[in-house]
């Protein structure tokens, strides 16, 4: 079959070949799924250029978590029933050596879940890494029904999701955006107030449209640089969830500003989050896709000849929305 793959760590144009290699063989509890669309995610560029890992884990890897296609083949354990039956895959590659940067994928069964007939496999490939870590970060503390929800960086994937899970969960929901562009990415997705934090003063706006009273949730995806104002404008009681703090990435913590709000702080790292976790994201996820609620993330598209040229675009900020292979 035709695949992308590395051998070694570093730079996507030094290391990333595309070639021919073994199909793999469906196992026990697995199931061989035709890849149609294969998404790239931030996490998919750091490990292969070794920003977030010391060393290869496998001789060869395949990259990438995040797809969508067809199932061809089931192993030992799993209905057969399952046979052309359209999918979106999560954390293909977690553990494995083999992503979905591939024309087939093995993965086990639970991580191959039904896409309805009326979505594509652009928006499939979409899920995965965003729409699960957006959950987390949204409902870790429970419903949101009724309270203020801050999502920093809205018109990422991540945010752009759990925009839509928080209004979907009956929350208002405040986003901070860097540009007029952004910002309107923002308001598709359903966002109650944008605020551009080039231009405005974020603190002082937060709490004009809070009437003082602060927001209840924050979901951040940069923990260090925003914990200044997030220890300001959090409720007592609140909850920081956040995915990433690149730009920070040991912050000092304000424990005692913290402490006397009763705050909960999640750090979220959807590879390791509990089954629990990922099964109460992937069933909220399908009744939002079943009923048209969740618009995904703009589809920045790339052949397979051209992952080198993909991944450079994820790695450079170049991609407002999501990176996508296409396999067919």
């Amino acid at each position: 079959m035709r695949a992308a793959y590395y051998e070694r760590l570093g730079a996507a144009r030094d290391v990333l070949n595309l070639g021919e290699v073994e199909t793999p063989q469906v196992g026990p509890g697995e199931v061989r799924v035709r890849v149609h669309t294969s998404g790239i995610n931030p996490s998919d560029v750091k490990r292969r250029g070794g920003r977030s890992i010391a060393a290869i884990p496998f001789p060869r890897v395949i990259p990438h978590q995040d797809g969508a296609g067809v199932i061809e083949a089931v192993g030992a354990g799993v209905s057969p029933v399952r046979v052309g039956e359209r999918v979106w895959l999560y954390e293909a590659q977690l553990g494995r050596p083999f992503g979905t940067a591939a024309e087939w994928v093995v993965l086990p069964s639970v991580q191959a879940v039904r896409l309805p007939d009326a979505i594509d496999f652009a928006a499939g490939a979409s899920l995965g890494v965003p729409a699960m870590t957006a959950h987390r970060c949204v409902f870790a503390d429970g419903p949101v029904t009724g309270q203020t929800v801050l999502v920093a960086g809205g018109a990422g994937a991540v945010g752009y999701y759990a925009i839509q899970l928080a209004k979907w969960g009956g929350a208002q929901v405040i986003t901070t955006i860097s540009s007029p562009a952004k910002a309107e990415v923002a308001r598709t997705a359903g966002a109650d107030h944008v605020v551009n934090y080039r231009t405005e003063d974020v603190a002082a706006r937060l709490r004009e449209l809070t009437d003082g009273n602060g927001v209840d949730r924050i979901v951040e995806v940069a923990f260090g640089y925003n914990l200044a104002l997030n220890e300001r404008i959090l409720k007592t009681n609140g909850a920081i969830a956040s995915y990433a703090s690149d730009a920070e990435p040991e912050p000092r913590l304000p424990y005692a500003a913290l402490a006397a709000k009763n705050a909960t702080l999640h750090c979220v790292l959807v590879y390791v989050m509990s089954r629990a976790a990922h099964q109460a994201a992937i069933n909220d996820i399908t009744t939002c896709l079943e009923t048209g609620v969740l618009r995904h993330p703009t589809p920045h598209r790339f052949a397979l000849e051209e992952i080198v040229a993909a991944h450079e675009a994820v790695e450079s900020g170049q991609v407002t929305g999501k990176a996508l292979v296409e396999m067919a």
